[in-house]
């Protein structure tokens, strides 16, 4: 067996509902299926749907405070008033940032931008911000991405005698701030249609109300935002992305043409996974180390010059952000293996963490431990930390941080992230708090990760019209996730490893004559876990393989599993030492049967594994799950009585042996009849002439000294000095009572099915013995 990484449920479809889309659309089963399992089943969301293109933008003035934004912004560009575009220092709140920047530009307005520092001043507005802005002339506050929960900046505003627009996507606070406006999609009693905008898709729509056209040519920059903010990938944000996208490719932006380049992505081909993964990252690197100012420069240059002399600052700044995540992570996961109990809420915290990468960090616990998890860098010169949480699908973080505020000066964020400040000595206080939620809240069965699978497929259906369809549900992101597919137990035909460091698996299933390739990249470890022609279950994203202009359909390998007993041959190898290092030592349970076994190996520092059926009874450790059968049984019905009472999920067997009976042919009774009649005419025979015996007789010279054992032991000749002398009148007695003879018949036996079988025959040879250990298959949740 090979357990998968995570717990695999199923999505449930109605059959009916799937019909009729199928029908009405002209669609394939597994399109239809995938738009039921994301709520779309009738036939005009589901059209929608699939035509993002022919999808329209909703009218901006449909959010509450739009009207009010739109008419002071005129005013204050009308009177020449200093306007100041207040942003945030993540890849949202920087493209927010910059296409407000190319708003004004447009207006020709009196303006500037500012984004505080993550390190000296934290998220969100500020006093001091605020009061020097005032200094600066500034009568109008223009926030984006940020400023909803800014109750007390806005009184200092106020106090000021500026007017503060927010523009924001953020969960609202129980109290709203006394701005001039507000333009949120979630601020209650809004009746905007869609509510789930990024920070840069609200600062679209006011662009899109102080223009009074569509700005299309801003869609890049939403499109940046929208993807790396994680946002619901569905309504607006899909048309946001899918039209953003097609701009990208055509680089029309210096600035974004620049970052394009030393992202090494080339030509036209942008999705929105190399967004997520290329762009992002990049973007937030500046305002996680320093200032966001580099990558807010960049995205509103208008000089390929400059705009690559950012680029390549903020991939600098990328790269060290990478090397230092590194760092911390691994400090983080020392920090929690040396706490005797894992929680089920983590929270670390260190002094000389970067705050700005924290984040990254805890999401990296996240993906070790599965456990909600806060990582906190404490300032020792303020007596605060501030970080940043994670959280998996069953803790909603926002809701259980919201009932801490009285710990948490400063906190916003949502269900599954969140950012926080806190006091330092607070710390246990809210570890304590929240792993008591998380204890009332949470099951054993929540800390498994889950991959929810859109539908089982047969390999014959996954053709290149079928995957090109499914593409148009792109594209993906959170709540249109890539679809995930099952292909159950496959018969696993080309199994290898690829890559320079062989980090990669290679491998095709099989089903009834069809075949489908398969790559999963950084799964070469499971090489070593599954063996060649078992039957496997995939789960995978489809796509396309295009090499040399021809194209296949190919796997994307996610998780894998084997739902059955496995045996692996490694009979005539003798360095298990190595096959050994590939596996768990906690799950590796050695048997042997010889003395002298574990030392011609080479395995006495395994002992401790080791197990012998014959001297070792009761010490065999059942739950250990991989077998490894050293050596050869002295007796195959011994054999199968142990063996039937294992249970492993994998069979490795090596059966060493230090000789030979099944090539050796045991002497004919017609043969021993001659020997006997040989013996007794000569009284005496010196086994020094057995080589002109054998000669003259066309016997081997091991037959020779084979039967004179044999009647050696039937007391039908003595032996002394390699000299045989007949007894007279011996019993009689048959062959099989002597124990070499009988000995020799056992052992070509078990060579015969043990050593020599072909590895189908060894197969089910061994599970005739123990049919349980392969009869239990997979449980998946929804099958």
């Amino acid at each position: 067996m090979l357990k998968a990484k995570t717990k695999w449920r199923l999505k449930k479809a109605s059959e009916q509902a799937v019909f009729d889309l199928q029908s009405k659309l002209s669609i394939s089963e597994l399109t239809a299926k995938l738009l039921v399992t994301r709520g779309i089943v009738t036939e005009e969301d589901a059209r929608n749907f699939l035509d993002v293109d022919a999808a329209q933008f909703y009218d901006p003035f449909l959010l509450d405070g739009m009207d009010k934004t739109v008419a002071r912004i005129k005013q204050a560009v009308e009177n020449r008033e200093r306007i100041l575009i207040f942003g945030d220092y993540d890849a949202d709140g920087v493209t927010s940032t910059s296409l407000l920047v190319y708003t004004l530009r447009k207006l020709k307005a009196d303006f500037f931008t500012y984004i505080p520092n993550r390190f000296t001043e934290g998220y969100g507005p500020n006093e001091a911000a605020f009061r020097w802005a005032k200094q600066q002339g500034v009568n109008l506050i223009v926030t984006v991405d940020t400023g909803i929960s800014a109750v007390y900046e806005a009184e200092v505003a106020l106090m000021l005698g500026i007017d503060l627009v927010i523009t924001d996507h953020h969960e609202p606070p129980p109290k709203l701030p006394e701005a001039y406006a507000i333009v949120n999609p979630k601020k209650p009693g809004c009746s905007y249609p869609f509510k789930g905008l990024a920070g840069v898709g609200v600062a679209f729509k006011v662009a899109h109300a102080l223009l009074g056209e569509l700005p299309r040519d801003m869609l890049d920059l939403a499109a940046i935002g929208t993807v790396a903010d994680l946002v619901p990938m569905k309504d607006e944000n899909r048309k946001i992305v899918s039209e953003g996208i097609k701009l990208i490719g055509k680089r029309k932006k210096p600035g974004i043409d620049a970052l394009l380049k030393v992202s090494g992505i080339q030509g036209n081909e942008i999705n929105e996974e190399l967004i997520g993964f290329a762009i992002g990252p990049r973007l937030n690197a500046a305002g996680r180390l320093d200032s966001a100012e580099p990558a807010l420069n960049l995205l509103i240059s208008e000089d390929e010059e400059e705009a690559q002399m950012y680029a390549e600052e903020i991939d600098r700044l990328n790269k060290e952000r990478q090397e230092i995540v590194n760092v911390i992570t691994k400090q983080a996961m020392e920090l929690v293996e040396k706490q005797n109990q894992l929680g089920r809420v983590i929270v670390v915290a260190g002094e000389g963490w970067n705050s700005g990468i924290v984040g990254i960090v805890a999401s990296r616990l996240v993906e070790r431990y599965y456990r909600p998890a806060i990582v906190l860098a404490i300032e020792p010169e303020t007596g605060e930390a501030k970080g940043s949480a994670r959280s998996i699908p069953a803790f909603d973080l926002y809701a259980n941080l919201s009932e801490c505020r009285d710990i948490l000066p400063q906190f916003g964020g949502h269900q599954m992230a969140a950012g926080l400040t806190i006091a330092t000595e607070d710390i246990d206080e809210l570890s304590r708090r929240l792993n008591e939620k998380a204890h009332q809240q949470l099951t054993e069965d929540d800390f498994t990760p889950i991959s929810e699978i859109d539908a089982v497929c047969h390999i014959e259906n996954t053709t290149i019209d079928t995957i090109e369809e499914i593409a148009r549900l792109q594209p993906f992101g959170t709540d249109n996730p890539a679809p995930k597919f099952l292909f159950e137990n496959k018969q696993l035909s080309q199994l290898k490893k690829i890559g320079s460091k062989e980090n990669h698996l290679k491998f095709q299933l099989k089903e009834n004559g069809a075949t489908l390739d398969g790559i999963g990249f950084h799964f070469g470890h499971l090489f070593n876990e599954i063996n060649q022609g078992s039957a496997v279950s995939v789960v995978g994203e489809l796509s396309i393989n295009e090499w040399n202009g021809f194209r296949k359909p190919q796997l994307m390998l996610l998780d894998m599993s084997v739902n059955e007993w496995q045996l692996f041959d490694l009979r005539g190898k003798r360095k298990i030492h190595s096959e050994l290092g590939k596996l768990p030592a906690e799950n590796i349970q050695l048997v042997y049967f010889r003395e002298g076994t574990l030392d011609v190996l080479q395995l006495n520092d395994w002992r401790q594994h080791a197990y012998n059926p014959i001297k070792d009874e009761g010490s065999y450790e059942r739950e250990k799950p991989f077998l490894f059968i050293l050596d050869l049984p002295y007796d195959l019905q011994h054999f199968k009585d142990w063996y039937e009472t294992t249970q492993p999920e994998r069979t490795y067997v090596v059966f060493f042996n230090t000789e030979n009976h099944f090539f050796d042919s045991v002497p004919s009774r017609e043969q021993f009849k001659f020997y006997y009649a040989f013996l007794m005419k000569q009284k005496t025979f010196s086994l020094h002439q057995a080589e002109r015996l054998a000669k003259a007789k066309r016997l081997s010279i091991d037959s020779i000294h084979f039967m004179s054992k044999v009647f050696s032991e039937l007391n039908f000749v003595t032996i002394k000095k390699d000299n045989v002398s007949f007894v007279t009148k011996p019993l009689k007695r048959d062959l099989a009572e002597s124990e070499t003879y009988t000995q020799k018949l056992k052992m070509i036996e078990i060579e015969k099915a043990l050593l020599y079988s072909s590895y189908e025959e060894l197969k089910s040879f061994l599970k005739k013995i123990n049919h349980c250990s392969f009869t239990e298959g997979a449980k998946i949740n929804g099958l």
